[in-house]
C-alpha cells in the first residue's frame, strides 16, 4: 500500500513538472515569436533621423537697440527660433558691427551673410526700381503700399527686382507717414533749399536736389553729429518716436511736416537667395510667416507710440511744430513727378515698377478720397497738436 502511494504521488509530481515544462517552454516560445514579430516591424519603420539645423547671420542698416527697426529684427529672429523649435537661428547684428550699414545689401548679395534689413532706396546705385518699393514723393501711404505688395503686384515686382543680386526681399512693415524733417532755418518758399545741406535718401533726396538743395546720405548713427557740427543743415529721419530718442531737438530748431517724401516707407528684409532656397520648405514657409507678421508689428509700433513722443517733443522740449507752406509742398510735388520720370528712365526694371506703382495708387486713391481722406479731413480741425 505504502508502495503503491509513494508511486502514485511521484506519478502526480511528475506529470506537473512535466505540465510545468510544457508551460515555460510555451511561454518561451510565444515570447520568442513576439520578439520575432518586433524585429520585423523595426525592419519595416522608417529610420528615425535628426533633422538638420540652420545657423544664419543677419546685419542691418540700424543702430543698435533702435526700437522697432533694429528691435523688429531681433524679435524676428526670436520670432523664427521659437516657430522652428530651434532649426533655425538667425543671429542679428546691428550697422556697423559686423560690416557697415551701408554695405548690408553686398554683404547679403555675395553670400558673406544669409540676411539683411534696410529700406530698399539705399541700393538705388545698385538699381533705380529699388527706391520704389521704400517710399515715393507724394506717393501711397502704408496702407496702399501693403495693398500694392500683397493685394497687387508690388512684391513680385521687388522679387524680380532683386533676382539678379542673388536676392529674396520681403516687406518689414512700414513707419507710417513720416515728419518732414529738422531745419536750422525756416522754410518759407521753394528758394530756402537753395544751398541747403540736407541728410535725406531716395527718391526724396533728389527732389530736395531739384530744388537746389545738397543731398547728404548718412546712415542712423553718423546723423546727430553732423547736424550739431553743422555739417548738414537739415536732416529727416522717420518720425517723433525716433526722433525723440535721436536727441534731435537738441540740434535743430524747427521741426516740420508732412513728410511729403515719405508718405508711407516700408522697411524690408532680405535673404540670400542660395541660403533662403537650401532651407527645407517648412523653414522657407516660417521664416516669411515671421517676416508678415512683423510687417504688421512694426506699423503698429509707430501708429501706438508716435503720438506720446510728439507730445514729449512739444510739452518738454519746446519744439516748434511748422507746416509746410502748401505754395512749397506744391512746387515740390511738380519736382516729384519730373524726378519720377526721370528716375523711371535709368532703367527698364525701373519704368516698370514705376508704371505699376502709379496705376495702383490711382486705384487705391480712389477709394481713399472718399474713405480715409473724407473722415480725416473732418476729424482734424477737431483736434490739437497739444492733444
Amino acid at each position: 500500500m505504502k508502495r503503491r502511494d509513494f508511486l502514485k504521488k511521484a506519478g502526480i509530481g511528475a506529470a506537473s513538472a512535466a505540465a510545468a515544462a510544457a508551460g515555460v517552454a510555451g511561454l518561451v516560445g510565444c515570447a520568442k515569436e513576439e520578439e520575432k514579430k518586433v524585429e520585423k516591424a523595426v525592419e519595416k519603420a522608417p529610420a528615425v533621423v535628426a533633422k538638420k539645423t540652420y545657423k544664419w547671420k543677419m546685419v542691418t542698416t540700424w543702430p543698435p537697440k533702435l526700437p522697432v527697426l533694429q528691435e523688429g529684427c531681433e524679435r524676428l529672429a526670436k520670432r523664427v527660433n521659437e516657430m522652428s523649435d530651434g532649426r533655425l537661428t538667425i543671429d542679428v547684428f546691428a550697422g556697423g558691427e559686423l560690416v557697415p550699414p551701408l554695405e548690408s545689401f553686398q554683404a547679403v548679395s555675395d553670400g558673406t551673410v544669409e540676411a539683411g534689413s534696410g529700406a530698399s532706396y539705399y541700393w538705388a546705385g545698385k538699381e533705380p526700381a529699388t527706391q520704389w518699393f521704400a517710399a515715393v514723393p507724394f506717393g501711397m501711404n502704408a496702407q496702399g503700399m501693403a495693398a500694392w505688395f500683397h493685394g497687387g503686384d508690388g512684391l513680385k515686382l521687388w522679387e524680380e527686382t532683386y533676382a539678379p543680386f542673388n536676392l529674396i526681399p520681403r516687406p518689414g512693415g512700414s513707419t507710417g507717414v513720416q515728419m518732414g524733417g529738422w531745419f536750422n532755418k525756416r522754410i518759407n518758399t521753394i528758394d530756402d533749399y537753395k544751398g541747403l545741406k540736407m541728410r535725406i535718401p531716395g527718391l526724396g533726396g533728389k527732389v530736395v536736389a531739384k530744388a537746389g538743395g545738397t543731398v547728404v546720405l548718412l546712415p542712423g548713427g553718423e546723423i546727430f553729429t553732423s547736424l550739431e557740427r553743422g555739417v548738414i543743415d537739415a536732416t529727416e529721419w522717420v518720425g517723433p518716436l525716433h526722433d525723440l530718442r535721436m536727441g534731435f531737438y537738441q540740434a535743430a530748431k524747427y521741426y516740420y511736416y508732412p513728410g511729403w517724401h515719405e508718405p508711407g516707407t516700408y522697411l524690408e528684409y532680405f535673404f540670400n537667395k542660395t541660403a533662403y532656397e537650401g532651407l527645407p520648405r517648412d523653414l522657407q514657409h516660417i521664416l516669411d510667416a515671421a517676416c508678415m507678421e512683423l510687417e504688421q508689428w512694426a506699423l503698429t509700433q509707430f501708429d501706438a507710440q508716435n503720438g506720446a513722443a510728439l507730445q514729449t517733443l512739444i510739452n518738454e522740449h519746446k519744439v516748434e511744430v511748422v507746416k509746410f507752406p502748401d505754395e512749397v509742398l506744391d512746387a515740390l510735388r511738380v519736382m516729384a513727378l519730373e524726378v519720377v520720370q526721370e528716375e523711371a528712365a535709368k532703367s527698364p526694371m525701373a519704368k516698370k515698377v514705376s508704371e505699376s506703382f502709379a496705376n495702383f495708387q490711382k486705384v487705391v486713391g480712389t477709394w481713399g478720397s472718399v474713405s480715409e481722406a473724407a473722415y480725416y479731413n473732418f476729424i482734424q480741425p477737431k483736434l490739437s497738436l497739444k492733444g
